[in-house]
């Protein structure tokens, strides 16, 4: 699929980009080279690929799942201007 420079200025509109004549030209030659790669892309023999999520095939490292830090709840809520039963009150602002 190739585009001319009358395109590119169509869908530039479309877009509400500004786009002038010397601009479309470069744009309908780029674009028609990325057309053309896809094309290219879309006649390979993919039967029996995997999708993949990423490129590489990387793993996340990950940290033990360990407790770090000691439970300071009580304390904190000692802070708190009001609290019933664990939990924190605040003041309703939507009516």
């Amino acid at each position: 699929m190739s585009l001319d420079s009358d395109a590119v200025r169509r869908i530039a509109h479309l877009a509400r980009l500004a786009v002038d004549d010397r601009e479309a030209e470069g744009f309908a030659s780029a674009l028609s080279d990325i057309f053309e790669f896809v094309e290219t892309l879309e006649g390979a023999d993919i039967a029996g690929v995997e999708p993949m999520a990423h490129p590489l095939d990387a793993e996340q490292r990950l940290r033990p799942d360990a407790v770090t830090e000691t439970d300071q709840r009580e304390r904190f809520q000692e802070f708190a201007p009001a609290v019933e039963g664990g939990l924190y009150l605040v003041p309703k602002v939507i009516e």
